[in-house]
C-alpha cells in the first residue's frame, strides 16, 4: 500500500489549504499535515468555520425551537433541507459544539425523533414526545448518533442509548432470514440480507467513540461491521464478488445522507484502524479517479437540494480530495 502515494498525479495540498473552506482547511491542517489542535493556524481555521462558509448560511435558515422547515417533517417531506439532514451537514463541516444554535439542533432532534424507549431514530415523529417506534430505522439512527457525537453530545445518555440500539439490533448479514419481530418488522430495511447504507452509517457512529472509551458491545459490533464490508471488498455482489453491487457506490460526493460511497467506507475503516488487502481494489478505483492536476470531482447528484450549496456537482470537490487524500495517507503508512 505505501507505493500508492508516489503514484498520486499531483498534490493538491496547497489548494486544500486555500481559505475559501475554512473546514477542509481545517481539517487538512490537522489530518494531513498532523496540526495539533492548538495549533494558531489551527484554532484560526476553526472560529473561521462559523463565520464564512455554508455553515453560518444553514444556521440563518434555522427556526426558533432548533429546526428548519416544517417542524414536524424533520426527515420525509423536506428532504433533504430538514432538521436531521442539516443536522448532518454541520457535523460534517465541523460547526463549533457549543454554538447555541447548534444546540438547539441537537436538542430538537432527540425531542422529536428518537424513540425513547429503545434509543434508536424514527423518520416520524410525535412532537416532543419522541420519534414513533415503527419508525425507527438503522440508517438515520447511525446517522443521528455520528453527528450527536461531533456536536458534543458524545457522553449524553441519549446518544449512549442509540449506540446502545446499535449494539443490539443492527444486523451485519450478507444472508440470512430477518427474524419477525421489531424493529426488524417495521421498515424495508430489514430484507434477506443487511441494508448497506445501515450498515455504513451505524458503524460510522461507533467509530466516533474513542477507542479507550469503547465498550466490549462496541467492539464486537464494529469487529462484525467491518468484516461485513471487507468480506464484499467493501463494493462487490456477494456471493461471487464478481459484480458491482451499487454502480451509484462508484460516483463520489460530499455531503452523503442515508447514502454512502466507497470513499466513505474507506475512510470509516481506516479512522477504526484497518489496513486489509480486501480494500485494495476500492483504493484503486479511488486512485483511478483523480484528475491530473491532483482534484477528484464532486460526482453525485445532491447537492443543490440542501439549505445551501455545500460544492458544485461536477466540479472539483475540496470534500471529495481532502477525504481520499486523507484515506490514502492512513493506508500508506
Amino acid at each position: 500500500m505505501n507505493e500508492r502515494k508516489s503514484r498520486l498525479k499531483a498534490d493538491p495540498t496547497d489548494w486544500l489549504l486555500q481559505d475559501d473552506n475554512p473546514s477542509v482547511r481545517y481539517l487538512t491542517l490537522k489530518d494531513l499535515l498532523g496540526k495539533k489542535e492548538q495549533d494558531d493556524e489551527v484554532s484560526e481555521a476553526r472560529a473561521r468555520i462559523m463565520e464564512v462558509g455554508p455553515v453560518p448560511k444553514i444556521l440563518a435558515k434555522q427556526n426558533p425551537d432548533g429546526s428548519w422547515e416544517v417542524p414536524e417533517d424533520f426527515y420525509s417531506r423536506t428532504k433533504y433541507r430538514g432538521t436531521v439532514w442539516n443536522l448532518i451537514v454541520l457535523a460534517e463541516l465541523r460547526a463549533d459544539p457549543e454554538d447555541a444554535k447548534v444546540n438547539a439542533a441537537c436538542e430538537f432532534v432527540m425531542k422529536w425523533s428518537q424513540d425513547r424507549s429503545s434509543g434508536g431514530f424514527s423518520h416520524r415523529g410525535t412532537g416532543q414526545r419522541g420519534g414513533q417506534r415503527s419508525g425507527v430505522i438503522c440508517c438515520l439512527t447511525g446517522n443521528m448518533a455520528f453527528s450527536l457525537s461531533r456536536l458534543g453530545y458524545a457522553r449524553d445518555p441519549r446518544v449512549i442509548k442509540a449506540l446502545d440500539w446499535i449494539t443490539t439490533y443492527m444486523r451485519y448479514e450478507i444472508v440470512s432470514e430477518a427474524p419477525q419481530e421489531w424493529p426488524y418488522t417495521s421498515f424495508h430495511c430489514w430484507r434477506d440480507h443487511t441494508c448497506r447504507s445501515g450498515a455504513v452509517k451505524t458503524l460510522k457512529a461507533l467509530a466516533e467513540v474513542p477507542k479507550k472509551e469503547r465498550t466490549k458491545a462496541i467492539q464486537a459490533k464494529i469487529e462484525e461491521g467491518a468484516e461485513y464490508l471487507l468480506a464484499q471488498h467493501i463494493f462487490k455482489k456477494p456471493p461471487g464478488l464478481r459484480s458491482v453491487a451499487r454502480k451509484e457506490w462508484l460516483k463520489f460526493g460530499f455531503p452523503l445522507m442515508w447514502n454512502t460511497d466507497i470513499l466513505e467506507i474507506l475512510d470509516i475503516l481506516t479512522r477504526l484502524g484497518y489496513r486489509d488487502e480486501r480494500m485494495n481494489e476500492a483504493m484503486e478505483v479511488v486512485l483511478s479517479k483523480q484528475g491530473e492536476d491532483g482534484r477528484w470531482r464532486q460526482e453525485n447528484r445532491f447537492n443543490g437540494r440542501f439549505a445551501t450549496t455545500i460544492e458544485r456537482n461536477g466540479a472539483a470537490s475540496k470534500w471529495v480530495t481532502l477525504n481520499a487524500m486523507r484515506t490514502l495517507a492512513a493506508l500508506s503508512k
